[in-house]
């Protein structure tokens, strides 16, 4: 087989028990699991066209909307993280001040979260299970077409990663939205892909974010501190983002010079991918996968 069963049915196996077992305040660790399988389950049932029947739109659906209250909640875990490890001399009132907001913004966006899910759990876990079936008829009947369109996709997605010639703040994130579904399709396989390029993929999406987690601290702090323009939590906070962003931009450019050919001289000439990127999509299709376990 050229796509890896147990990697489609595994998110859709631990999203069921996440949700069968969602407490009310999810610890950390938790919410971090629903999100990446969530994630997961999105890219990779898009990828292999298996988000467009009935059943499976109404999943995609509901998992989207819990992945978006999960990613509120996960996302003032990892700022009362960083703000807990970034003191400033002086300026403990707007660090206390911060603490106490992502403290009581968390508690309703948890129960915000548990409300959602608590009243889909029924519905959700059915979801859950019959988009398994469906989906491991598909894979079982239909592999070889599965295999091609989980090629074109991790190729579509190599290619996107080379369209923008100059990363700045805004396309950044979105690259890194990029760089994740191309490394959750390439996980598709069997064999192992590239590892070298799975681990700068993960090294780049994880630069990438940490440069993000930092301007939403920015935005937070300048919105909830009444301290102006003086208070050196904040510039603080702006220099370490600035020096993220330099280490996120690095980590992408290096991606793209050693795994994607950028090495076009002319503003005119097209880029093409590097076989480390095409050699790793090509495992999702390759003949050696093909054959039955």
């Amino acid at each position: 087989m050229a796509i890896d069963q147990a990697r489609i049915q595994k998110p859709l196996s631990k999203l069921r028990k996440l949700v069968k077992h969602a407490p009310k305040a999810p610890p950390p660790d938790e919410l971090h699991k629903l999100r990446t399988n969530a994630r997961k389950l999105e890219a990779r049932l898009s990828a292999l066209l298996l988000g467009t029947g009935r059943t499976e739109r109404k999943l995609l659906r509901q998992v989207r909307k819990i992945r978006k209250r999960a990613g509120k909640v996960r996302d003032l875990d990892v700022l009362t993280e960083y703000l807990t490890d970034t003191r400033v001399e002086g300026e403990e009132n707007c660090r206390l001040q911060l603490m106490e907001y992502f403290g009581s913004k968390r508690i309703k966006r948890a129960s915000e979260l548990y409300s959602f899910i608590d009243k889909r759990r029924a519905d959700l876990k059915s979801q859950l299970r019959k988009a398994s079936s469906r989906i491991g008829n598909f894979l079982t009947n239909e592999e070889p077409e599965a295999s091609v369109l989980a090629t074109a996709r991790a190729l579509q997605l190599s290619s996107e990663l080379l369209a923008p010639k100059r990363l700045t703040r805004k396309n950044l994130h979105r690259y890194r939205l990029t760089a994740k579904k191309l490394r959750y399709i390439l996980q598709l396989a069997p064999g192992t892909s590239d590892a070298k390029l799975m681990q700068a993929l993960a090294e780049t999406k994880d630069a990438i974010g940490k440069w993000h987690d930092w301007e939403e601290m920015i935005a937070v702090a300048t919105d909830v501190l009444d301290h102006g323009s003086k208070c050196q939590l904040i510039r603080t906070f702006r220099a370490i983002r600035d020096s993220k962003f330099r280490e996120a931009v690095r980590f992408a450019e290096q991606l793209r010079s050693t795994f994607l050919n950028t090495s076009a001289k002319k503003s005119n000439e097209s880029v093409r991918l590097g076989p480390a990127a095409i050699n790793a999509a090509a495992t999702l299709g390759s003949e050696e996968n093909h054959q039955v376990a």
